[in-house]
């Protein structure tokens, strides 16, 4: 299954026990910024619609922030010789060295401009140990550091889980698994994300793993409100 493959239609109603979770929605990842995912900007108008529809249905919404230290080890970077996108493998980096992004403070970590940020209750960031990377909301790449997402939902009743943002094949992906991997019913948003895309097959390895996983696909549309 690639990532412009038609989904099946799921007409989804909202109810208790919802959460939305936004992922990585920052200047770094949108088009000219320094890990720029291409047409990342064109999901920003969606995810503000849907953020909305959850908050005023009194559910939950998190927005994810990576948030990296400089010098972070998981930018080539801080590696000798090595360039961005080069294949490297090491506990809780890889598979490939990125350029510098999202280091704290900067205006490269910041939200995108025009993202309504009031409707989240809660924003995680993740990625600040200067050691280890993070794309799951959930939990670091070392399998065992928590970002505190899975407790924050649990104390609010969350089950269901529906997540959009940045980007399908890295951050996107790894919350969908984990999230089914801790018992969360997990729904992926599907037009409200977009993929890296490197190395080439990380878009086919995460659809096809999300789906044999169990992560549901739906579109915007097919959400209905909570009554």
């Amino acid at each position: 299954m690639s990532a412009d493959q038609p989904v099946r239609n799921e007409w989804v109603k909202l109810e208790h026990g919802d959460a939305l979770i936004a992922v990585d929605l920052q200047n770094d990842f949108m088009p000219g910024g320094a890990l720029g995912v291409r047409e990342g900007d064109t999901i920003v108008e969606g995810v503000n619609s849907v953020m909305e529809l959850f908050s005023r249905g009194g559910l939950t919404v998190v927005l994810t922030q990576d948030w990296h230290v400089p010098e972070h080890y998981s930018f080539a970077s801080a590696h000798e010789g090595r360039n961005p996108f080069d294949l490297y493998e090491a506990s809780g980096l890889g598979p490939v060295l990125w350029p510098d992004h999202c280091v704290q403070g900067s205006e490269g970590s910041d939200f995108k401009k025009g993202l309504k940020t009031v409707f989240a209750n809660a924003i995680i960031r993740k990625g600040y140990h200067k050691t280890i990377d993070s794309y799951s909301a959930f939990i670091e790449n070392d399998k065992k550091t928590p970002t505190g997402l899975e407790g924050y939902l649990r104390s609010r009743g969350v089950e269901r889980i529906f997540i959009c943002g940045l980007a399908l094949d890295y951050c996107v992906f790894f919350t969908a698994v984990d999230g089914i991997r801790l018992g969360f019913k997990v729904y992926v948003i599907v037009e409200l994300t977009k993929p890296v895309g490197s190395p080439p097959e990380s878009i086919s390895i995460a659809m096809e793993t999300m789906t044999d996983k169990g992560v549901h696909f739906i579109h915007a549309d097919e959400i209905r409100p909570r009554s």
